[in-house]
């Protein structure tokens, strides 16, 4: 029995869009608003590649596609305020998101959000959805990392914040970017297809529409 296999899982590491809450069409369409105050018609297609790679990316991506220069941190100001006016009452938890989380807390399990976007980001979404940082053990954003996803980074801070090795986490994640961090760094992982199929998502261990239909098994182990 390999050292992977003879762990027992401790803790969950949550990505947040597209797992806990669906905020992906707020996000593109505010950078779209932002993009075009800089006189560039963006398309939401054009932001797809850089799902999951955190803001700097996801526009910064754009912009070099458009061949535009960015001050990025004006870039991700304007893009976030208008992505708080965007949000604000307008989504709740994915489907299975708070029931997933009590299950964890009812066995014992750490949990942590490990998301690539910027703490701001990050806040807002979890307070629009009612579950502040204060219901998990530690929250890393792209804010704390040097690199970004697919770099497993984000991923082995949260699991060090949690005090516990790779090999007894699962990650929750449903970019493509995601789940390739969650296997270089050594964890498993649990692929939502809210963005990705699940034949894009083929690293992941298990797959599922959403966290009300996960299977069992990846709590199980």
């Amino acid at each position: 029995m390999t050292e992977k296999q003879s762990q027992v899982l401790k803790g969950v590491i949550f990505d947040m869009d597209g797992v806990l809450v669906d905020s992906e069409w707020f996000i593109a369409e505010a950078a779209i608003r932002m993009f075009a105050q800089h006189n560039v018609r963006a398309k939401r297609e054009d932001f797809l590649p850089f799902v999951g790679a955190g803001e700097d990316r996801y526009l910064g991506g754009v912009a070099e596609q458009y061949g535009v220069k960015l001050d990025m941190s004006e870039a991700k100001l304007q893009t976030y305020r208008i992505y708080g006016e965007l949000l604000h009452g307008q989504v709740e938890p994915l489907p299975g998101a708070v029931d997933f989380i009590g299950r964890c807390r009812a066995r014992g399990l750490k949990i942590a959000v490990a998301s690539a976007a910027d703490r701001i980001k990050v806040d807002i979404n979890l307070r629009e959805i009612g579950l502040d940082s204060q219901t998990f053990d530690a929250v890393v954003s792209g804010s704390d990392v040097v690199h970004k996803k697919p770099d497993p980074e984000i991923f082995l801070k949260a699991a060090s914040r949690l005090g516990l090795q790779p090999s007894e986490c699962l990650v929750v994640e449903d970019a493509v970017n995601g789940v390739e961090a969650a296997r270089r760094g050594g964890f498993r992982a649990l692929g939502i297809t809210t963005s990705f199929s699940a034949e894009q998502l083929h690293w992941a261990t298990w797959h599922a529409a959403d966290l009300a239909s996960a299977p069992p098994a990846c709590l199980e182990w």
